[in-house]
């Protein structure tokens, strides 16, 4: 039996962002959102999903010039100015370098998790943000966290294919990502296999076909999706453009229900993968 997860990312990012969110629940295929609590629409985005029904885990951050949840100056080599770096490869570069100091992104993280709660998310899962919990030594760091939280997290687990040679960014990326989740011994953390790294903002209908239809005949798993009505300019990290409505339109379409029915996949959120 395959039971799936499909979550998308980034709620409380935008209000755009998390009206596609809602309506992907309420009308499509997605199962689960990972909340960015220190995001400028989180309050409400939590208020919402709790109305609607739509489970939550936390997508830690420490990237795309979000606001810390911890106090400032007890976070500055983390958040330089008051606010995170703006990209993967500069968050990587300072952590790699030991520019950051680790306990800043534990007392951060601790936060993001106690912001959460506060706004009232019951957390089902972690994962991070641009996947930065596959670093070296972040890893230990969240499997902390979702040890005591006793929640599972996300595992990247693609395999690289022929098809990536025409995106090499996004290909060496996804590689790196699956390459290090790879080597990761387990720690005694649930962890989910997780699709869909490569399509990150720009999940079309035939491309979530392919990933569903790929998926083993057995097992438990999570497709990693970003769909949302167009923002327009992101505040925060204006050059990010990513397909939001492409990816809508994908988790709403009835050849993937369709195609979802014909392999029995049973959809679940994280919380009722823990509880079974």
């Amino acid at each position: 039996m395959i039971r799936l997860v499909i979550n998308a990312d980034d709620l409380g990012l935008h209000p755009r962002l998390d009206e596609g969110i809602f309506t992907a629940h309420a009308d499509g295929v997605v199962t689960s959102a990972t909340l960015l609590a220190t995001g400028p629409s989180a309050h409400e985005a939590v208020r919402r999903a709790r109305r609607e029904g739509l489970p939550l885990g936390l997508h830690l951050c420490l990237t795309s010039h979000l606001e810390p949840a911890a106090n400032r100056a007890d976070v500055r080599w983390l958040a330089p100015g008051g606010r995170f770096r703006g990209n993967w490869a500069e968050l990587s570069a300072a952590w790699l370098t030991r520019m950051i100091p680790a306990e800043e992104v534990v007392l951060e993280f601790r936060a993001q998790v106690a912001r959460a709660q506060q706004l009232g998310a019951k957390i089902d899962h972690l994962d991070t943000h641009q996947h930065l919990h596959l670093l070296p030594n972040l890893t230990s760091i969240v499997e902390v966290l979702a040890a005591e939280l006793g929640v599972p997290m996300r595992w990247p687990s693609e395999r690289p294919s022929a098809r990536w040679l025409v995106r090499p960014g996004p290909a060496l990326k996804s590689m790196l990502l699956s390459s290090l989740a790879r080597l990761k011994e387990v720690r005694g953390v649930r962890r989910v296999p997780a699709v869909g790294i490569y399509e990150s903002g720009r999940l079309t209908e035939r491309r979530l076909l392919r990933l569903i239809s790929k998926l083993p005949a057995d097992g438990d798993f999570e497709i990693v999706t970003h769909p949302g009505l167009a923002p327009g300019l992101v505040p925060q990290d204006p050059s990010w453009t990513y397909g939001w409505e492409g990816e809508l339109s994908a988790v709403l379409s009835p050849r993937v229900k369709e195609a979802l029915a014909a392999r029995s996949v049973q959809l679940v959120s994280y919380g009722q993968l823990s509880s079974s």
